[in-house]
This record gives C-alpha cells, sequence and structure tokens, in this order.
C-alpha cells in the first residue's frame, strides 16, 4: 500500500488533454491512512525538464530522475492504476512539493 512520500509506477492512461500519459512514475502525497481505501493523491513525475514554476527536480542520484509535477496532482485509485513501490523520496522533495501545493489550494 503506497504511503506519503512512496514514489510508485502507475498507468495514468486512459488520460484527457494535456495530462500525463502512460505508465510513469508518481510521488504519493496522502498519508497511508487516506490511502487504505484504495485511492492515493499523487503527482506524476516526467523526465522533461521544462523549468515550470511548479516542478520539483528530484536528486540526480535517485532511481528516477526528472522533476516531480506538483500542480499536476490527481487523486488515483491505486490499485486499478497498478502501482508498484520505487523507492521513497528524500525529505526535502516531498517538502518543497507540499509548499508548492499549498500555493495552488490554500
Amino acid at each position: 500500500m503506497p504511503d506519503r512520500a512512496d514514489i510508485i509506477w502507475l498507468d495514468f492512461d486512459p488520460q484527457v488533454g494535456r495530462e500525463q500519459a502512460g505508465r510513469r512514475p508518481a510521488l504519493v502525497i496522502s498519508s497511508i491512512i487516506y490511502n487504505r481505501i484504495g485511492l492515493a493523491l499523487v503527482c506524476p513525475i516526467t523526465s522533461k525538464v521544462k523549468g515550470y514554476p511548479f516542478e520539483v527536480a528530484l536528486p540526480v542520484s535517485g532511481k528516477i530522475s526528472g522533476v516531480v509535477l506538483a500542480d499536476a496532482l490527481k487523486n488515483v485509485d491505486w490499485r486499478g492504476r497498478n502501482a508498484d513501490f520505487i523507492a521513497k523520496a528524500v525529505p526535502a522533495v516531498i517538502i518543497e512539493v507540499q509548499e508548492k501545493l499549498r500555493t495552488l489550494v490554500l
């Protein structure tokens, strides 16, 4: 079961419009308490760095490279989207993503 700060593989298809698509990594934002219901709040990760203000860079030394798209927060059925654990994000990444999310939703 995914927990906050996990980086997981997810199937993002089907997608609509400019949403991220395909099987890709994502950062879990929600806690395990919420995720027990079978849903999780996640931010997709992309290797295509564009320099947008809501991108959060992952450390180069990690298993996954690229940026977390904090402004692409999505609620997903993690079982239905075939979630697979990859790694834990370093605390600095989750803190920066949470700060960017505060800008969006508060």
